[in-house]
């Protein structure tokens, strides 16, 4: 063994893949193998008609493994397992995105309204029927005119006190019912969320189940509904319209865990605030964020298994070599399109498993404090756009990465994209979501200053200023030129620290938020309409902070992965990874650091060096660390990845050595010029003789 390869790093395949299943090991090897079934699998181009029914089919398939009710209470059959759900749940996506998102329209969304909406009795009369899929359903919460706006929704639930019901009425087309999965075919009833009215006085936004059809599949008295038809992905799901006139349902049809009505119409609630009430109930449903964080993830996963392995075995241009093609991973500019996605798939893959703890604790009730549900709700609402944004980016750097093949549909890139492009607006738009984010970010600032006397605030205006001059005159940038002129290794040995990664990453949220802190701070005793002018001034900074926190929170969160691994050449890999992953941050921001003062020109070109450094150094194991994953091809089920590619590959490359071996072969033309231009160059020196 040579002294490079005795020095060489290797990564420990099999227990990093057992790491990366996580805490859930267990329930993410039966969804796998359950997604493997060839049933299951995504048609690609199958007619949108037949797409739904087999859609429908499966989910019939799930409710017999007994892989879709481990959320709901033992006492009806379930496993009161809401971690162990999420991580089974979101391993669909591999087989069929549809049936994924299907699956959670039924089980998690219009189930789950049931479970954490409901009380018992509601439980034991409709979640077995939901379980079994007796009752398909349609969470209807989103109207046309109102998507991220819950709070403003406007069909209404008008109480009658003679009658001991409730009248759901949709005052005006923009309050239709929209884009509800199971609404244009399926669904048999819904959960529907209206502003509810008792004794005159809107108590806001409450929950209610409601049959919409009967056993023939009409619609029942009072409800109408149009079929969404056909979207730019998921045509496995039946999205549609629905609206109601006069639809009356029982008093005991709400949901009442959070808010109740009595016979008389008086209402009560547990939660005295109108908004917390709201915010809680509205929490309640989390899930379908931290699900699709997971969901992108693997997405991601997939895409990058088979790009990486294609790349591995495609060959394209002699460069090194007269007889053999280079192997398209082994080009610069190649390896810079894929292995920061590799980076920022293991990222997301850390912090995602963390989100599912904090998930898991807080519907566990093991840590279910307002705190607790707060620090979630942020946690998702920051990690949910990040990794869905993300794998549409993955998606598609790996499709133009494997050229014409990435564009045909059986290597899965196309369908994939086009499937997962709605996760960006689903459960929140994402920049609302990061809006979210950013008011966290700056009630939190505000709260650093509770209490602070004068002097204390007076020392914090002296070092914001000190810092600002500091700044802007460029004094920060100049230490940073005299520390590193002429030693690019004393530089790049800075940026290796993970304090300084950790500091560099933090400085760009908390810069922008103070800034805004203090904008929003001069107009506190302004009017309304001043307020909210220099709000939406800052509010695009704000959510750029909001950002740049969801990609802090995968920093740490895969920095704490490393403290697990044990084998230390895999630990010296991922080490090399999250560097990658954090100095692509800050890369991708390079301008905002030196316009801010944070890095002098001299870093910054460092790092930029350094990225590409580790890139390379990333090269020789980025095959094992997108098999860690742990897909086979049965999930994969793209061409490209079958070794197709690499037995093409061989039979080329025999193929032109038996031509070469054989003297009767054709010359090539540059060849025989190359040989005629020798001879007459020899003859023309023998004639000088």
């Amino acid at each position: 063994m040579s002294t490079t390869e005795s020095t060489t790093p290797r990564l420990d395949v099999a227990a990093l893949g057992e790491q990366l299943l996580g805490r859930w090991a267990e329930v993410r090897r039966e969804a796998r193998a359950l997604s493997a079934r060839p049933e299951l699998a995504k048609i690609e181009g199958q007619p949108m008609r037949e797409h739904r029914e087999r859609t429908l089919q499966n989910l019939y398939t799930l409710v017999e493994a007994k892989a879709v009710h481990r959320a709901f209470p033992t006492h009806l059959g379930g496993g009161d397992d809401h971690g162990g759900n999420i991580a089974g749940f979101e391993e669909l996506v591999t087989a069929d995105p549809s049936l994924q998102i299907k699956a959670g329209v039924q089980w998690g969304l219009f189930g789950a309204a049931v479970l954490h909406l409901g009380t018992r009795e509601h439980h034991d009369k409709w979640l077995p029927g939901i379980m079994s899929m007796e009752i398909p359903g349609a969470f209807a919460m989103t109207e046309t005119g109102h998507g991220s706006d819950v709070a403003s929704i406007a069909t209404t639930a008008t109480y009658d006190p003679q009658a001991q019901e409730f009248v759901i009425n949709t005052p005006f087309r923009a309050g239709w019912k929209d884009y509800l999965g199971n609404a244009a075919l399926h669904g048999k009833a819904a959960t529907v969320f209206a502003q509810l009215i008792t004794n005159g006085v809107n108590h806001g936004v409450h929950c209610f189940y409601v049959p919409i059809r009967d056993e023939a599949g009409a619609f029942l008295p009072g409800i109408g509904g149009e079929d969404d038809g056909v979207k730019g992905g998921l045509n496995g799901i039946d999205n549609g319209r629905l609206h109601f006139s006069d639809v009356r349902v029982p008093r005991t049809n709400l949901l009442n865990r959070y808010g109740d009505v009595a016979e008389d119409g008086s209402y009560s609630s547990p939660i005295e605030s109108p908004g917390r009430r709201f915010f809680t109930m509205i929490g309640t449903l989390v899930q379908g964020r931290v699900s699709l964080d997971g969901a992108a993830t693997a997405a991601s996963k997939v895409a990058l298994q088979i790009a990486v392995t294609y790349a591995n075995q495609r060959r394209q241009f002699n460069a090194s070599s007269d007889v053999q093609e280079e192997v398209i991973l082994d080009y610069q500019r190649h390896q810079r399109r894929l292995i920061p996605l590799i980076a920022r798939t293991y990222a997301g893959s850390f912090s995602h498993e963390e989100l599912l703890e904090a998930f898991d604790g807080v519907f566990s009730g093991e840590r279910a404090s307002d705190a607790d549900r707060e620090d979630l709700e942020t946690l998702a609402a920051a990690l949910k756009p990040t990794t869905t944004w993300d794998a549409l980016g993955t998606l598609q750097e790996c499709r133009e990465a494997c050229g014409g093949s990435g564009f045909l549909a059986e290597n899965r890139f196309t369908g994939l994209h086009s499937d997962l492009d709605i996760y960006a607006t689903f459960e929140g738009d994402n920049n609302i979501l990061l809006q979210l984010v950013g008011k966290r970010l700056l009630t939190d600032y505000a709260k650093s200053f509770k209490g602070m006397d004068a002097a204390g605030m007076a020392r914090f205006a002296l070092r914001t200023v000190s810092d600002a001059v500091l700044a802007r005159t460029g004094l920060r940038a100049l230490g940073q030129e005299a520390r590193d002129t002429g030693s690019e290794k004393r530089s790049a040995t800075v940026l290796k620290d993970p304090e300084v990664q950790r500091a560099l990453l933090t400085e760009r949220i908390n810069v922008t938020v103070s800034e805004i802190g203090r904008a929003l701070n001069d107009v506190a005793k302004a009017s309304s309409a001043e307020k909210a002018r220099v709000f939406n001034e800052n509010q695009d900074a704000l959510i750029k902070a909001a950002a740049a926190h969801g990609r802090l929170l995968q920093w740490e969160a895969f920095t704490r992965g490393l403290e697990a691994v044990e084998d230390e050449d895999t630990r010296t890999i991922l080490t090399w990874l999250r560097d990658l992953f954090g100095l692509g941050c800050i890369e991708e921001e390079l301008g905002w650091y030196l316009m801010h003062g944070r890095l002098s020109a001299q870093r910054a070109r460092t790092l930029v060096e350094y990225v590409d450094r580790l890139i390379a150094r990333l090269r020789p194991h980025a095959q094992d660390l997108v098999d860690a994953f742990g897909y086979t091809q049965a999930h994969l089920r793209a061409p490209i990845s079958s070794g197709a590619e690499q037995a093409r590959q061989d039979e080329a490359a025999e193929y032109y050595r038996h031509l070469r071996a054989d003297p009767n072969s054709p010359v090539d033309e540059k060849v025989l010029l190359k040989r005629r231009r020798a001879e007459a160059k020899a003859a023309a020196k023998a004639g000088q003789r």
